[in-house]
């Protein structure tokens, strides 16, 4: 339905340039319906799959309502990684890169953007079971013209084909990854961290990553991919005011300006980027 869309514009159509129809939808999809860590608290991966789809569609729809109401500049805001395989020599590695490439960016990218789901997905998921429930014009009304897509990125994710020893790897990586096995055709892969800065949150700082991936996305989806924005960009850090009553917030502003720079690193290699905005502008309750 896009009754919800078509409220929001009659309401506020006239002071409103850019409209984003979802964010992160990867969050509503896989922590909602495979992991359960967040509403409905779901562990059921068809599910999971279902609700990736009629996202999609939800978005496609409500690109042509809006665009019937006068909305001129319509996007959809992506929460996307870099999946680094641990070892690139080893196969098993690759295929755990590939696999979480495939659950946080080409299942949103491919069909949004080229109007199909990746063939080796499809595999992947008949193996596991599993199917993604497209019916006959599904994919079309998905792949409606975007204006800009927003790109929300933190951190890549390195990853392995392989259980280390001792113990789970995703202890070592990221926190909020530790739910990796709920992924569904990923339930073998580690998340494994690396040697680098991190945030209070755990959350690794790598500004390269960023440059690496918009210029992936630019090079892979070429002419399909619309102008980007970096939607969602920041660091937690714990706040400590000194003696002279003051937060030096020094790790805060060098990730900030680090990727900043990293944003102007890519579009000197050829993104087409025309913002960036830093989450959050007030501190919130998750950091």
């Amino acid at each position: 339905s896009t009754d919800y869309a078509e409220l929001v514009h009659d309401a506020l159509g006239d002071r409103v340039r850019h409209w984003t129809t979802f964010n992160e939808p990867w969050c509503s999809a896989f922590l909602g319906y495979a992991s359960g860590e967040h509403a409905p608290g779901r562990q059921a991966p068809q599910e999971a799959f279902a609700a990736l789809h009629h996202q999609h569609l939800a978005h496609g729809l409500a690109v042509s309502a809006l665009r019937a109401r006068g909305a001129e500049t319509l996007g959809i805001t992506l929460n996307l990684t870099n999946a680094v395989p641990r070892d690139p020599s080893d196969l098993a590695d690759l295929d755990a890169a590939r696999r979480i490439d495939v659950m946080f960016n080409r299942l949103f990218l491919d069909p949004l953007l080229l109007g199909r789901y990746p063939e080796d997905v499809i595999g992947d998921l008949a193996e596991a079971g599993y199917a993604i429930p497209v019916v006959d014009g599904d994919l079309a009304a998905i792949a409606q013209p975007i204006d800009f897509l927003g790109v929300n990125h933190y951190h890549d994710d390195q990853v392995s084909g392989h259980q280390p020893e001792g113990g789970d790897a995703s202890t070592t990586a990221s926190p909020h990854r530790k739910y990796a096995t709920a992924f569904p055709s990923a339930e073998a892969v580690a998340f494994v961290g690396r040697d680098l800065p991190r945030t209070a949150m755990g959350w690794e700082v790598h500004p390269p990553g960023l440059t690496t991936l918009l210029v992936r996305l630019g090079e892979e989806y070429g002419a399909a991919l619309p102008p980007m924005y970096v939607t969602e960009n920041g660091a937690a850090y714990d706040d400590v005011v000194t003696p002279d009553g003051r937060v030096h917030d020094a790790e805060r502003t060098a990730f900030i300006r680090d990727h900043i720079r990293a944003v102007g690193d890519a579009i000197q290699q050829g993104a087409d980027v025309r913002g960036y905005f830093v989450w959050s502008l007030l501190d919130n309750f998750e950091w």
